[in-house]
């Protein structure tokens, strides 16, 4: 019996881009199309089979810096959340690039609440695997405010629940603007005692 299922979902792939060096700067380089390969996005400062874990995951690695696997190679958001995310500090859009962003997909409902687990198949045949929801922090506000004095500000809060989710390559291959990723999602009854 499979564990993933086939939805009749697909997100179009509407920006993809390259964050190179985020001791730089957050901000991402738009791209046509890219390889994913098992490390990520090629030159992605968030790259790489491992890395080191961060205030994210201090609850379980106390020791900030202990090399965990690289679960967070893409960060992918959803264009109709950072529509409404926009709206909410007041601005007629946000520019992927200011939020680090490696894909945007336009058609997934609620794609920053998707269950962890969940798989993107390409038409390639590149996969990737979901693994938890993003959570807003200050650096995406710190670059929205440099370009839009007063409307960073409001983006941590704004954007809970609208961040997109945080995902690794499973399968590798090419992915291209326009591509349709179809949702595959897992099977799994929630587990109510959290």
């Amino acid at each position: 019996m499979p564990i993933l299922s086939p939805t009749d979902h697909h997100g179009c792939i509407t920006w993809i881009g390259v964050v190179h060096d985020r001791a730089v700067t957050l901000e991402a380089e738009p791209l046509a199309h890219t390889a994913l390969t098992f490390d990520g996005v090629p030159g992605d400062t968030h790259g790489g089979a491992t890395r080191p874990s961060c205030v994210r995951v201090i609850g379980q690695y106390p020791t900030r810096g202990t090399r965990i696997r690289n679960a967070r190679q893409l960060s992918i958001l959803s264009a109709e959340e950072m529509a409404a995310t926009a709206e909410a500090i007041g601005l007629p859009a946000i520019n992927p690039a200011w939020i680090g962003a490696n894909l945007v997909l336009e058609g997934i409902p609620d794609l920053t609440k998707i269950p962890p687990g969940s798989r993107l198949i390409a038409p390639s045949g590149a996969s990737i695997a979901v693994d938890l929801e993003n959570g807003p922090c200050r650096f995406p506000a710190d670059v929205i405010e440099a370009a839009h004095p007063g409307h960073g500000k409001r983006w941590i809060k704004a954007a809970m629940g609208r961040r997109g989710v945080v995902a690794w390559v499973e399968c590798p291959g090419e992915i291209r603007l326009g591509d349709a990723l179809r949702l595959h999602v897992p099977s799994q009854r929630p587990w109510g005692h959290a």
